[in-house]
């Protein structure tokens, strides 16, 4: 620093100021402030300087900024607060660094404020059920829309604060309230529904950063333990209801010609089979050369939808074949369907079993407790238990069924249902069973 080029800055001399011929840069300092200087380089640029000795002992030239957009003022406040910092022993370059860091922490603290105040509104338990429901949906689960319609009653209208709530910090003891209030209205079924459904939400999202079968979609949610396993499984109380001749009678003879009653008399003449699995029956599931109706069974854990085939006997088989000639004329490819652009909804053939059974009178009857008639009469007519299990297609799913027993059992299903029509046609007509016992031999 050369006391000859010391002058006292205004706004002429900086702008005035040129680097000199030949050197790489030229200096010229404040006479106000001490170590205050402009730097002008050969190609115009100019830079104000401070110029201090650090308590090492060493130089230090620090840049303060462009007389284009920092007044003179301005530029010896900043230099006398960098004097102040090393006569303090305090490296400016360092404070700066450290002031910088700061900064950068207090944004970065900032953002993750923010993002989780985003998380917390976003990965509720409501978009963590609305997940679960996409996931079996996306799978081709039928039980996706029973899942959506239990969240939706059980626990975004009955509890919409718990529903708002992250996932993550929903606590036992709120699973268990919503679990109780459901067993409590009288809804015992669905409870234990509620709870499975929710466990295997909360079991998906906990998996998913593991799981590659899983969608990534679960990982925001940050689940590390699963709530509801704390909370004991409902039994299912195993159904009774059965109903007598007389009952099946009048149940046979209020059925009509609508949709939703042949969907119910197919169910029925087919031995007592699932209504969900027969609505989603296509045109192209029934084999008229055959007289075979194929449906798929999508119950458990099954990865794929199990191939369940029921040869019918003669009158379901001639209401197989109108509901096809119906549904060309449609011109839909599902068996059940009112305008052909989507399957009759599943729900309205129990309505209507509803409705029979009101005016029927006596006890009441669902369409579980239809299937569980079939079965129990089909069993006192000497069918055999693993005949019943083909037919009616459960307890399926266990490893000698998958790997080792290949037989279609084809012909046993149908002595079975040419004999359950026979019996259905005795019920309807009020004779006695002429036998109690078929037998069927494998073909």
């Amino acid at each position: 620093m050369s006391d000859n080029n010391k002058v006292n800055f205004t706004t002429g001399r900086v702008s005035a100021f040129r680097c000199e011929a030949g050197k790489a840069a030229s200096f010229l300092w404040d006479e106000d402030t001490k170590g205050l200087g402009l730097k002008a380089s050969p190609g115009g640029s100019k830079r104000y300087v401070l110029e201090s000795r650090l308590e090492s002992g060493s130089t230090v030239r620090l840049t303060i900024g462009d007389p284009k957009s920092r007044t003179i003022e301005d530029v010896r406040k900043e230099a006398r607060r960098l004097q102040t910092l090393i006569d303090k022993g305090i490296d400016p370059r360092q404070e700066k660094r450290d002031r910088l860091a700061a900064a950068d922490a207090k944004r970065a603290q900032a953002d993750a404020a923010r993002q989780e105040a985003e998380n917390r509104q976003r990965y509720t338990l409501r978009t963590l059920c609305e997940a679960y429901g996409d996931l079996l949906e996306a799978r081709g689960k039928p039980s996706a829309r029973q899942a959506r319609s239990i969240f939706k009653v059980h626990v975004l209208e009955a509890h919409p604060e718990i529903a708002a709530m992250p996932a993550r910090e929903v606590s036992k003891l709120q699973i268990a309230a919503m679990v109780r209030r459901t067993r409590e209205s009288g809804k015992e079924r669905a409870a234990g529904v509620l709870r499975s459904y929710l466990s295997a939400a909360f079991a998906a999202a906990k998996k998913s950063p593991l799981d590659a079968s899983l969608p990534a979609d679960f990982i925001p949610f940050e689940i590390e333990h699963n709530p509801v396993d704390a909370i004991p499984a409902i039994a299912v109380r195993a159904g009774s209801r059965k109903l007598c001749a007389d009952e099946l009678r009048a149940y046979l003879a209020a059925l009509g010609d609508d949709l939703p009653d042949q969907a119910l008399l197919l169910a029925l003449l087919a031995g007592g089979q699932r209504m969900a699995q027969l609505l989603r029956a296509r045109v192209s599931d029934y084999d008229e050369d055959t007289a075979s109706l194929r449906l798929w069974d999508t119950k458990g854990r099954r990865k794929a939808p199990r191939e369940h085939l029921l040869p019918l006997a003669p009158k379901a088989a001639e209401l197989a074949a109108r509901l096809v000639a119906r549904a060309k004329l449609l011109e839909t490819t599902f068996l059940f369907s009112t305008h052909g652009a989507v399957p009759l909804d599943e729900t309205t053939p129990g309505k209507r079993v509803a409705a029979i059974c009101n005016a029927m009178g006596g006890e009441r009857f669902d369409l579980r407790d239809i299937r569980r008639t079939c079965e129990t009469i089909l069993a006192s007519m000497g069918i055999s238990r693993d005949t019943r299990a083909q037919l009616l297609s459960h307890g399926l799913s266990g490893v000698q069924n998958a790997h080792y027993d290949m037989h279609s059992y084809t012909s046993e299903k149908r002595a079975a249902l040419v004999a359950w029509e026979e019996r259905l046609h005795e019920i309807e007509v009020g004779q006695r069973a002429a036998r109690n016992v078929v037998s069927l031999h494998a073909a």
